[in-house]
């Protein structure tokens, strides 16, 4: 398989499959001198671990982090860093009881006629949504050194679930509330609800999609290569290659489309000295190019494809329909452990385009 690589100057290889003995990622291109341990992504990853409400598989994985290369004293080297995850609760029988039956929302059928059968599909494989947790593993480190050398702050939480969405909250609310509940919506009232409509659905063998929205706040401006490595062209990549994930939308996005230039155009003015814009439909990005502003940014996710409900299929060794009910354990909604996924996505682009600018430096500080 290819396309496990992204970025061009802090770079992100991702492997591993569902069901194999490990996933992890190798992150080249981190700069000299940042202060790491395994501690630093194991935050993330207990954010994004399966198993730790009712609203998200079952799955018992403690998706504990090994870092095997790229640091030494507590630092990183300047060498790639290389981590990793033991696979630990796979139970593989369900997915070799329907190897012939297709599921649908699933890659099962297209994996297969793309590598003639040679994919672990156990688990979806490499088409998991586990394999989220090697974005993570990339991203904890991509956060970390944006918030160390530019003060750069990443915000996602759940603003839209099963069609209730969250509408009265400040950015400190956010902040405060989004990890505090099962569904990361930032409106703990509104949560409660999401997460009541997420348990009806799983009673009825069924699952709902929504809508992460993500903040980067203290990007400085400058950052993004136009035109096919443009900042929001990068951005919507990344978070595009999440499972899932089905739409982007950057600022206003969509809803500009209905809008005038006058009520669109974010109109300048001066603030503290800074030029900056009274509004933000750009989402902090114009012509590709991050413009000082918040960066602002939706990510759509589809429901869970893996549903308890009868669903129709094909029985390809028979080639006849046939019923189908995707036994195992499954995410009624893959929104609320996506949040920090698109964080981590995130910040793997800045971290990127941050480098390339000159932002950051190869080294951050000399061996006193």
């Amino acid at each position: 398989m290819t396309g496990n690589i992204i970025g061009e100057r802090f770079v992100l290889t991702s492997f591993g499959e569902s069901h194999g003995k490990c996933i992890g990622a190798v992150i080249d291109g981190c700069p000299a001198g940042l202060k790491l341990a395994e501690e630093d992504i194991q935050r993330d990853l207990d954010l994004r671990r399966p198993g730790q409400s009712i609203v998200t598989t079952q799955r018992k994985e403690g998706d504990v982090v090994e870092i095997m290369s790229g640091t030494f004293r507590g630092y990183s080297t300047g060498a790639p860093i290389m981590a990793i995850i033991r696979n630990q609760d796979q139970d593989s029988r369900a997915y070799e009881a329907i190897v012939n039956t297709p599921r649908p929302g699933h890659a099962d059928a297209t994996a297969k006629a793309k590598y003639g059968g040679f994919n672990d599909y156990r688990g979806g494989g490499r088409f998991s949504g586990r394999i989220t947790a090697t974005f993570v593993m990339g991203g904890a480190i991509a956060k970390k050194l944006l918030k160390e050398t530019l003060g750069v702050e990443i915000i996602a939480y759940t603003r839209e679930l099963g069609g209730m969405r969250a509408e009265n909250f400040t950015l400190d609310d956010a902040r405060k509330n989004r990890y505090a509940n099962d569904v990361r919506c930032p409106d703990p009232v509104l949560a409660e609800e999401m997460r009541r409509k997420v348990i009806e659905m799983r009673g009825k063998g069924d699952s709902l999609g929504g809508i992460v929205e993500c903040v980067a706040l203290n990007v400085p401006t400058g950052l993004g290569e136009p035109v096919f490595d443009s900042l929001d062209s990068d951005l919507a990549k990344i978070a595009l290659s999440i499972p899932a994930v089905k739409g982007v939308e950057f600022g206003a996005g969509f809803a500009s489309t209905r809008m005038t230039g006058s009520q669109n155009n974010d109109l300048y003015q001066m603030s503290e000295g800074k030029m900056t814009s009274a509004s933000n439909n750009a989402g902090g990005i114009l012509g590709g190019i991050s413009n000082g502003m918040p960066i602002v940014y939706s990510v759509a996710f589809k429901p869970a494809a893996s549903i308890a409900a009868k669903q129709r299929t094909i029985d390809t060794e028979k080639e006849q329909e046939v019923d189908l009910v995707v036994p195992g354990r499954h995410d009624p909604t893959v929104v609320a452990r996506a949040v920090p996924v698109v964080e981590s996505v995130t910040a793997l682009v800045l971290a990127d385009h941050a480098i390339r600018a000159g932002f950051i430096a190869p080294v951050l500080k000399s061996v006193e």
